[in-house]
């Protein structure tokens, strides 16, 4: 068990070695905030708060400006040490952190923490923008990221009704597991889901739990007409070619009509500032002719 931990850690470092390379540019500021949760992170720069962020956990990178501050491991896979040098000030997350020992170590050293309300609907989203905009000072911001996205959902609407009602089609979401190393399909309980169905798409993966891992009989069973893969694990194999190589992939009619395609991850499996923009991108991806 600690071997396999240590090579997926490892993976990760060399994947991601040119962030961890970044350097502190901000040493002399007072407030020093390391956010270690990508909904969190994408709005604080949609908020144009970001002058106090001096590190990020790996799974942030949208926009491309994040890219250039340190990390301080995956969210899930947080390095003490990491957080610590960064000398924060306020350590932000979303309770999806980890593992345990570590945020027992932050909170041992005092290290202040700030949550914020859960966004995992659209309204809730809107209501996520106002806090952190009050938190920030940036009530007016916050509302225009509101009126932003209230616009793009009421064109997102528009873009999937003129699809019919009988364009629904089964897509398969897979995504690499970087704590476990292995690859996982996303199921009909999560976020993912709700993006899917807002673009005309339904999930036919079924599990108590947001994931599960790749079996060949979860793909067979499903048969999906299209199978999206989140950046990292596609990157990771390479090709579409290599797709095709997972458990049961290759017999699917994704597989077969060569419906196979790599998104973003960060467009995905949070709802933000650009849902409304991400849902019509894919409607015109999965619904291309």
């Amino acid at each position: 068990m600690k071997k396999t931990i240590f090579i997926a850690i490892l993976s990760v470092a060399f994947t991601a070695c040119g962030r961890f390379s970044n350097k502190d540019e901000k040493q002399e500021q007072q407030v020093r905030i390391v956010c270690v949760s990508k909904q969190y992170n994408e709005i604080i720069y949609a908020l144009g708060a970001q002058q106090n962020l001096v590190a990020v956990d790996l799974s942030s990178t949208y926009p491309d400006a994040i890219k250039k501050l340190p990390t301080v491991g995956y969210h899930r896979m947080l390095s003490a040490e990491g957080i610590i040098s960064m000398k924060p000030t306020l350590v932000m997350h979303d309770d999806n952190v980890g593992p345990d020992n570590v945020m027992r170590q932050l909170e041992q050293l005092k290290i202040p923490m700030k949550t914020f309300s859960k966004g995992e609907t659209i309204e809730d989203t809107k209501a996520l923008f106002r806090e952190m905009g009050d938190y920030f000072g940036r009530k007016t911001q916050a509302d225009s990221l509101c009126n932003v996205l209230d616009a793009d959902m009421k064109a997102a609407v528009t873009a999937k009704q003129k699809l019919g009602t009988d364009t629904m089609v089964k897509v398969v979401v897979i995504h690499f597991g970087r704590i476990n190393n292995n690859y996982l399909v996303m199921s009909k309980h999560s976020l993912t889901t709700q993006l899917l169905s807002m673009a005309g798409a339904q999930n036919p993966i079924d599990s108590e739990k947001g994931m599960m891992p790749l079996s060949a009989e979860a793909v067979a069973k499903a048969d999906p007409d299209i199978i999206l893969v989140t950046d990292y694990g596609y990157d990771r194999l390479g090709s579409m070619d290599a797709v095709k190589g997972l458990p049961g992939v290759a017999a699917t009619k994704a597989a077969k009509n060569n419906r196979i395609y790599r998104v973003e991850e960060h467009d995905m499996v949070y709802f933000g500032p650009r849902t409304g923009k991400n849902i019509i991108d894919l409607i015109n991806l999965i619904h291309q002719k």
